[in-house]
């Protein structure tokens, strides 16, 4: 059975977050940020993967317009190299021009090149270097994908 992308719902919380400490031990959203987020549904959109009971992964758009912001992206380490982290972040893309935003933004840790190339490959470019930015003294990457209707057209073509 694969994965199905689903809506993250409130009972979802709790495995999120074990998925979330395990892959993120020094940067781990706490149990109410998760809560928190998904509370503001009005600004909010959160997904999950779940396969047989268990999720395989998750990710959240916040959207103020001009700018559509990903707050998190996770795929479980078994399910890594299947192309559904691609597949999160196209449908956070799709959203956010659905909502008429004109950018997304994301920050990634320096040392993650795995996502680092991710996002270029989704047309993502490092606009600013935060020093520091994460525990144990990791610098974040900024990075932005400036939406447009040619890439609608490209993105259609590629997904």
């Amino acid at each position: 059975m694969s994965p199905v992308l689903r809506r993250m719902q409130a009972t979802d919380i709790p495995a999120v977050h074990q998925l979330e400490t395990e892959l993120f031990p020094e940067d781990a959203w706490p149990l109410a940020g998760f809560e928190s987020e998904l509370a503001q549904s009005d600004t909010r959109t959160y997904w999950v993967y779940e396969d047989d009971g268990a999720i395989a992964g998750y990710a959240g758009l916040c959207t103020v317009l001009p700018i559509a912001d990903v707050q998190t992206i996770a795929i479980s380490p078994k399910y890594q190299g299947q192309g559904l982290g691609r597949k999160l972040l196209n449908l956070m893309v799709k959203t956010a021009r659905e909502q008429s935003a004109l950018d997304v933004m994301l920050e990634v840790r320096f040392d993650n090149p795995t996502a680092i190339g991710l996002y270029e490959s989704m047309g993502f470019t490092t606009i600013h270097r935060r020093a520091r930015y994460y525990k144990g003294g990791v610098d974040a990457l900024i990075m932005r994908l400036e939406l447009d209707a040619e890439q609608g057209q490209e993105e259609e073509h590629t997904a």
